[in-house]
């Protein structure tokens, strides 16, 4: 890894080569049902961004720079396009990006609009900001006027069909989400583990610093998945939180497989980790590499390579110990020799 990266005690990706293995694919989607093709992965990404009230001068201010953050490298880093992001804030007049305020009604209606233009294979990132509460058995989040509940989201989530869809709810008490919104083919992630975590949280400053920066790419694959985003947040939480000699009021949670428990922490051989680890919001090849023959099909060649990671990992409870790290260290090979190849002809050099 270079210098800069974050590196967990404890973390999913281990010392040596089995670090170097955790390499993520753009096929071979692990779920409940058993593997999606790769195409289904690389369909057009959307990004929807909800920040509820504030409350305070710092949170808006937080709520608006996280949604400025994220828009920017969706556009720039991530290859989102502009017409793919939904951003619902408090103040709809806080940013030009902004597309209306975040109430309960304007987030029906896009979440409605979205289920009706995107296609059968594009994936979908719900990013929500923000305070949340837990009210007569429901989880909620605060919206300016009429809150939303955990069991409405989930009906209108559901309008998506069998979309990937990935929903990281970062408010206090949002540990309720995990179970409410638990499907195949959706991820949760919640900043607590359970409704009753009702404090501030850190959680969402530490996945967009994920999201949108390097630090999170452990596999320094160019992309940042969805295990990497959560393990990163979860470990910089815990880290903050020791820092400050705070009791830590906070403990995120995954939901991968559907099945409404979640789990604290991915070990790289879960489940939850496979599932987790294929889902990006960007492309597995950017729309500029459309532009070249030779750099499409370097990009093209790197998806086939991970997705050949991906399914030696999958076998490797069933693999002499020898044979598995052998064929691991030759597609790791490849894939290295595969990046300077690509880095030469976007001009990066070797």
């Amino acid at each position: 890894m270079t210098a800069g990266r974050w590196s967990g005690r404890g973390s999913v990706f281990g010392s040596g080569i089995v670090r170097g293995s955790a390499i993520l694919t753009a096929g071979l989607l692990v779920s409940l049902g058993g593997a999606v093709p790769a195409a289904a992965q690389d369909g057009a990404a959307h990004l929807v961004i909800i920040s509820g009230l504030s409350g305070e001068e710092r949170f808006a201010r937080d709520y608006l720079s996280w949604g400025v953050q994220l828009l920017e490298a969706a556009e720039s880093r991530l290859d989102v396009p502009a017409a793919n992001i939904v951003w619902l804030a408090e103040d709809a007049d806080a940013h030009a990006a902004i597309r209306a305020r975040s109430t309960k009604a304007d987030i029906e209606r896009e979440l409605r609009a979205l289920a009706a233009r995107a296609g059968a294979n594009d994936r979908v990132l719900i990013l929500i900001f923000g305070h949340g509460s837990y009210q007569s058995g429901e989880s909620r989040i605060s919206l300016p006027g009429p809150d939303i509940t955990s069991r409405e989201l989930d009906v209108l989530l559901d309008g998506l069909g069998s979309r990937r869809i990935a929903i990281v709810n970062t408010t206090s008490s949002s540990g309720g989400f995990i179970t409410d919104l638990a499907a195949p083919n959706r991820i949760v992630i919640t900043a607590t583990k359970s409704p009753m975590e009702a404090n501030e949280t850190i959680f969402g400053r530490h996945f967009i610093a994920a999201l949108t920066g390097d630090a999170a790419d452990t596999d320094e694959s160019g992309r940042v998945s969805l295990m990497e985003a959560f393990e990163y947040a979860r470990i910089e939480v815990e880290r903050e939180y020791q820092r400050e000699r705070k009791l830590q009021s906070e403990h995120a949670l995954i939901d991968a497989l559907g099945d409404g428990r979640g789990i604290t922490e991915l070990s790289d051989s879960t489940p939850h980790a496979r599932i987790a680890r294929t889902f990006y919001l960007a492309s597995a090849i950017p729309t500029a590499a459309n532009e070249s023959p030779e750099l499409r099909a370097l990009y093209e060649e790197k998806a086939r390579i991970e997705a050949a990671l991906e399914a030696l990992r999958a076998r490797r409870e069933s693999m002499p110990q020898a044979e598995y790290d052998a064929e691991l260290e030759r597609l790791l090979l490849e894939l290295a020799r595969n990046g300077q190849a690509i880095r030469r002809l976007e001009g990066g050099g070797s």
